[in-house]
């Protein structure tokens, strides 16, 4: 994570658009506290494949499906 004032941002926004294109993370602040984050549109978490962690989750508690005592009322 590289963090730079707002005059230095100003000054060199092509070269941390740039740098955020390439997966940098660019991080904007004023007297030394984080404002902003530049980081591109497209930039998304990878989707969800249904199938994926099977392997991954080795025990389910016997009462996973079992309403909770104190919420047996709105049941």
């Amino acid at each position: 994570m590289k963090q730079y004032n707002i005059a230095m941002a100003k000054a060199q926004f092509s070269k941390l658009v740039k740098m955020a294109l390439l997966g940098e993370e660019i991080i904007i602040a004023k007297d030394n506290k984080p404002l902003l984050q530049l980081l591109p549109v497209n930039k998304t978490t990878p989707k969800r494949r249904p199938g994926s962690a099977k392997g991954e989750i080795l025990t389910v508690a016997a009462d996973f499906s079992d309403t909770p005592e104190d919420f047996k009322e709105y049941s």
